[in-house]
């Protein structure tokens, strides 16, 4: 067994704060997100560059100045070759095994188990053959997207059988993988009972953020807050002086006396995205 976090792509609907930061570096309770899927997987006994692949592609150098030597890299030069041909690239890596695929942006929390346990129903008794997908119930359990009557929730199991033929060409996994094994009745949807956000939007960003901090606040020990603070996540080295609700401050972040932030994300740069 094989894991590979998919953390290439350009998070267009994360913009403007994706503009120069990856999203999989992205801070969800002053932890980047890459950093929280590597901790799932060592939870599950999957860690270092044998066992665990990154790849990389937008704004790829500090993917791969922040994965170091934790995990195999895969830089994709120019455009993301997309979560099929991601895979595909590291053929020569997987070599055989089947593979757990994440999504780097997936925040993911089970108050039940610690990360990884969390999502272990997903490998245990896998037969090495067929298709799994990590799910929780859709609303609409006939809507375009859904598995089973299940949205995807970052984590997925794949057989070589099925990976040995990926092209390193740009193609995604829905179409390659997930949908023939579903018409061949080798798919198989295993419920995740813990809370899940795909961190996509502002608005999906914030509420990662404030489930992480558990309807209180999560203050890094560094920052200086002495302003009203409510329900929000400040970053390391950031600095609070004016009023702060429900919003998320980036590391080196600052709030003016004057002011009033609220249901919002600020950057170090001053970058101001309201979230809701």
């Amino acid at each position: 067994m094989c894991a590979v976090v998919l953390a290439a792509g350009e998070g267009t609907r994360l913009r403007p704060l994706t503009e120069r930061l990856p999203k999989a570096l992205c801070p969800v309770g002053n932890v980047p997100l890459l950093d929280r899927a590597l901790v799932r997987l060592a939870g599950l006994g999957l860690h270092g560059p044998a066992t665990v692949a990154v790849n990389a592609s937008y704004l790829g150098d500090q993917v791969v100045e922040w994965v170091g030597t934790r995990a195999h890299l895969s830089v994709e030069p120019g455009s993301p070759l997309g979560t099929a041909g991601g895979v595909g690239k590291l053929r020569d890596w997987i070599a055989g095994r089947g593979v757990l695929v994440g999504n780097a942006d997936a925040y993911l929390a089970d108050p039940a188990a610690p990360p990884g346990p969390d999502i272990a129903a997903l490998l245990a008794g896998w037969d090495g053959e067929s298709v799994r997908l990590l799910g929780q119930p859709a609303p609409d359990p006939r809507a375009p997207g859904t598995f089973d009557g299940h949205l995807f929730t970052g984590f997925s199991l794949l057989p070589w059988r099925l990976v040995r033929d990926l092209p390193a060409t740009f193609g995604d996994l829905v179409r390659a993988v997930w949908r023939p094994a579903e018409a061949a009745g080798r798919l198989r949807v295993v419920p995740y009972r813990g809370t899940f956000y795909d961190t996509g939007t502002p608005a999906d960003y914030l509420a990662a953020n404030l489930h992480a901090a558990g309807g209180g606040n999560l203050v890094d020990p560094t920052a200086t807050v002495t302003g009203p603070c409510r329900e929000s996540v400040v970053g390391a080295n950031a600095v609070v002086r004016g009023a702060v609700t429900r919003s998320v401050l980036w590391p080196g972040a600052s709030v003016g006396v004057d002011e009033r932030l609220h249901d919002a994300v600020r950057t170090a740069e001053g970058l101001t995205v309201p979230a809701c």
